[in-house]
């Protein structure tokens, strides 16, 4: 096939124009920037946009399909070409779905863990050599890329995000998937911009379980009360399978699963992701692993890109990142390197980036989050409100919302940096959330405060 790709520089739209690619298909592709890594990755397969910006005289009759990306414009000059010539558009959601029509779709969806557990049953169908097509939405170790479509796998494993597909199609990406088995690990509003009221977030929840075809099944988390009545309510005819978080312990920083198999050791740490654990187990023993088989493999699992990675480990002293920004995500994550480093003083950074966080109506959702944390500091840049053109917000308001007296709030980045860089870590954790850069730090300097 011959398709082209409207803002093809996407996290997710470079990595399903690459392996579209690798399959054999004929791709082309804009954008009015593209970053990295994706620049990278699209040179690497000679699918980088010789120029940017958009080209109509791109779009030609020739073309069997476009993919329209979520950066692109409902005006985009390119879409309005492709509209004219009546060529066949998707969202990237959609195409995956007409990719794996034939297919057993396995969806993994939740207002959080869901990259991680989609991660989690990738590394383990990898370590035992099962073929499987996917789509995640992180990089993972070991992996070149983050789609992969086959003609001949049985099995693809979609990450199931809740945001809009694109913009002339206003679903949330994983009402178009349609899965014959899925996993919901949790429920907690987020997308406030897209998503007003926590009812209406709730609500495409129930979607995507009332999708899930007839004869599949859910596999949910029964320790988050809106998942269980989102289940429990659906009148789809499909099996219902809860899990919780098994039994663990934490000795000397680390963390040991107890199974029927006796104590195993894993790499990731904390209540969230040995709940996540749980979810991937049993995704895979309906894709045929067992248990045992299972826990080999996951016992090597170090973690999706982005979400609680270690920065760097001294002898007295750690840093982690990690991708939180939700309300629930953070406090989860917290709280997890709080547990697993006991003796060491926690110095929790939350960066406020997204829409959600910089609202001031939903700031209040962010109360008690970083109570886990010995030193808590938020940052936030004003200069991000303007550019996502929402109201102001002052640091008594942010103070007010998380309700910690001894809470610092910084607006300016080189404060913040200057703050960061005197801190002594001897016997301390640095925990560093954000889904931005804190205005231009340099992790590597901070990797260097630690070591």
């Amino acid at each position: 096939m011959r398709i082209h790709f409207i803002a093809i520089g996407g996290s997710a739209m470079h990595n399903l124009a690459i392996a579209l690619h690798l399959k054999g298909d004929i791709i082309s592709g804009s954008d009015d920037e593209v970053y990295e890594p994706s620049k990278s990755r699209l040179e690497k397969y000679d699918l980088l946009p010789k120029q940017f910006g958009w080209f109509p005289e791109k779009i030609n009759d020739n073309l069997d399909a476009i993919v329209l990306g979520m950066h692109a414009k409902a005006d985009n000059p390119e879409l309005l070409k492709a509209q004219e010539l009546q060529l066949p558009i998707y969202s990237y959601p959609e195409f995956l779905y007409e990719q794996s029509k034939f297919k057993t779709r396995v969806v993994i969806g939740g207002s959080h863990g869901k990259t991680t557990i989609t991660s989690m049953i990738l590394h383990v169908t990898d370590y035992h050599g099962i073929e499987v097509d996917y789509m995640v939405g992180a990089q993972l170790e070991g992996f070149d890329v983050m789609v992969k479509l086959t003609e001949n796998n049985d099995f693809i494993v979609l990450e199931g995000d809740e945001y809009l597909s694109s913009p002339i199609d206003r679903r949330p990406k994983f009402h178009l998937y349609h899965p014959h088995i899925a996993l919901l690990s949790g429920i907690a509003w987020d997308h406030i911009n897209v998503f007003p009221t926590f009812e209406n977030y709730v609500q495409q929840f129930k979607i995507f379980v009332d999708s899930i075809e007839a004869g599949g099944s859910i596999t949910y988390n029964e320790e988050d009360a809106t998942v269980v009545e989102v289940i429990e309510t659906s009148q789809n005819q499909i099996r219902k399978i809860p899990y919780r978080t098994p039994p663990f312990v934490v000795e000397n920083g680390n963390t040991l699963l107890e199974t029927s198999e006796g104590s195993i050791p894993v790499e990731v740490f904390g209540r969230h992701n040995l709940n996540n654990i749980e979810g991937a187990k049993w995704i895979c023993q309906h894709m045929g692993v067992d248990e045992v088989d299972f826990y080999e493999a996951i016992s090597s699992f170090k973690g999706a890109s982005k979400r609680l990675e270690l920065l760097a480990k001294g002898n007295y002293s750690v840093a982690y990142k990690d991708f939180a920004h939700a309300p629930s995500k953070v406090k989860a994550t917290t709280q997890a390197v709080k547990n697993q480093f006991k003796d060491y003083s926690l110095l929790a950074c939350l960066e406020l980036h997204t829409y959600s966080s910089l609202n001031s109506q939903f700031l209040i959702q962010y109360k008690g989050a970083l109570d886990s944390a010995d030193k808590a500091v938020v940052f936030y840049s004003p200069h991000a409100l303007e550019i996502k053109k929402l109201e102001k917000i002052s640091k008594e308001q942010i103070a007010e919302a998380f309700d910690r007296e001894d809470l610092i709030i910084y607006t300016d980045p080189t404060e913040f940096q200057e703050f960061l860089f005197n801190e002594d870590f001897n016997n301390k954790a640095l925990l560093l959330m954000s889904s931005g850069t804190y205005g231009g730090l340099n992790f590597e300097e901070v990797k260097k405060l630690i070591l």
